[in-house]
């Protein structure tokens, strides 16, 4: 399976970590708040100490968005989810200069709000997809979503080797927040933002020194995942995170690393946090994940997009010689998942 191009869209509305703890403040709820929470929300928000210097959210103002009911946080996803997607998957067509009829399948992954039919059927509609065109939807995969999603649209093009796909991760993050003395809960609403990448995908070499995905893999550890899911709360999608996170997700990746036989010139890594980042550069210290740190700063946790979001600075730089990169995305089950890329 070959990659065509890759593009990522964010939302227009952009805000701080200080302007989004001012928003927090305004919120009819906050004062409700224990004061270990209120502490620990001022904390992340106002010290620098995350890593992040903006995220991106689908709504002008933040303070409606933190007091929506289950019924309507699940209506923002689904107004914005689909509109993010096209904007991505549009992006990443015009860099080939192909039009949507031309896509013959869209593989689309998301956890942050629920559809049925899923997104791709929105999608489907608004960019003119053809009405034969297979769509598919790939839920429940959290935060490593991407890798597995790539590695069914691989099995896809194995079996239709001259169709032509897109695949593209999209969440809407802040269709999952509200206040809540859970700790998991108000950590999600300092990290978290929205964000959507595609990739346009072909199973021939669609032009010389193209590049090839391939050895993937995965690595599930059930017995762990009460640690990093989401939760049903009264209808709304709870964010359950332990603090034991990072050093799973630095132990599953060196794992899937170790078992690779990679000699990548960098890592690309799902920017799931200041101290995830830090856990992996510990375990592999060849590598600084610098690509994987400027998305987590400009971005926050975008979820599922987020190595894709990499991706795309890697292969923007100019006079860079790589001849292969290592992916790995990782989060709910719990999950951590990787693939090549070589050319």
């Amino acid at each position: 399976m070959y990659l065509s191009s890759i593009a990522t869209s964010n939302p227009p509305f952009s805000f701080t970590q200080q302007s989004t703890w001012d928003a927090l403040q305004t919120h009819p709820a906050f004062s409700s708040l224990k004061q270990r929470s209120r502490t620990l929300l001022e904390k992340i928000l106002t010290n620098n100490s995350s890593g992040i210097s903006g995220r991106q959210f689908s709504s002008a103002d933040l303070t409606p968005v933190f007091q929506q009911d289950a019924e309507n946080l699940n209506r923002s996803f689904e107004a914005h989810a689909p509109n993010l997607a096209v904007e991505a998957i549009s992006k990443a067509l015009e860099k080939v200069s192909m039009k949507p009829d031309e896509l013959d399948a869209i593989f689309l992954c998301s956890c942050t709000g629920y559809l049925c039919p899923g997104p791709s059927s929105y999608v489907a509609e608004k960019i003119g997809l053809r009405p034969d065109a297979y769509l598919c939807d790939l839920i429940g995969l959290g935060c490593g979503a991407a890798i597995p999603t790539l590695r069914a649209a691989q099995g896809y093009l194995a079996a239709n080797p001259t169709h032509k796909i897109a695949m593209v991760a999209v969440e809407i993050s802040s269709a999952a927040f509200y206040m809540d003395d859970d700790p998991g809960v108000l950590i999600s609403l300092c990290l978290f933002g929205d964000g959507a990448a595609a990739t346009i995908l072909t199973g021939q070499e669609p032009h010389e020194n193209a590049w090839k995905f391939g050895k993937f893999d995965t690595h599930h550890d059930p017995e762990q995942r009460e640690k990093i899911r989401f939760r049903n709360s009264g209808g709304k999608l709870k964010n359950q995170l332990h603090r034991s996170v990072p050093e799973l997700a630095g132990e599953a990746v060196l794992k899937l690393f170790s078992r690779s036989a990679s000699q990548p010139q960098q890592i690309l890594a799902h920017s799931g946090g200041r101290d995830v980042i830090e856990a992996i550069e510990k375990r592999i210290p060849a590598f600084s994940l610098s690509e994987t740190r400027e998305v987590l700063s400009a971005h926050g946790n975008m979820s599922s997009p987020s190595v894709l979001f990499a991706l795309e600075r890697r292969l923007a730089q100019e006079n860079v010689t790589d001849k292969e990169l290592w992916l790995t995305a990782f989060g709910a089950g719990f999950a951590a998942h990787s693939c090549s890329l070589t050319r």
